[in-house]
């Protein structure tokens, strides 16, 4: 056998390898999330629905979610993405959009009131555009 048919080869061999490796693998986290999957815990559905796991029918593949008090939807068991689960905030990470909108605008505004006061001087520094005529004659 020539070198390149046994190079192809061991290339076939790797992404067959690779492939058992991940087929594997997600084996494994769906059945891990299977086992989390049990009635009273929150859930999210493929298409974003949140609610409280009711029950779980495996043999239909049929799952009730509670969305609302007394609203109890029925999904097939397959949407069933993740558990929801609270995640740990980081100190001084902001907990909503408007919060966040609050921290940009005053570091902004502290950017802004920097810039202010270092280019209250006459002389343009280092990449700055100068717009007085003065200026070019002197150089």
């Amino acid at each position: 056998m020539d070198p390149l048919s046994i190079a192809m080869l061991a290339i076939l061999g790797v992404l067959i390898f690779f492939m058992f490796r991940n087929s594997r693998k997600r084996k494994a986290q769906q059945e891990e999330l299977r086992e989390q999957m049990v009635p009273g815990v929150e859930v999210m559905t493929n298409f974003g629905l949140f609610g409280t796991l009711i029950t779980m029918d495996t043999a239909k593949n049929e799952a009730e979610i509670e969305i609302s008090n007394g609203v109890i939807v029925k999904v097939h068991s397959q949407t069933l993405a993740k558990v929801v689960t609270e995640e740990a905030v980081e100190d001084g990470a902001p907990r909503s959009v408007e919060e966040a909108m609050e921290i940009a605008n005053r570091e902004a505004a502290e950017r802004e009131a920097a810039t202010d006061a270092s280019t209250d001087s006459e002389t343009p520094e280092f990449g700055e555009l100068s717009d007085s005529k003065d200026d070019k004659s002197s150089k």
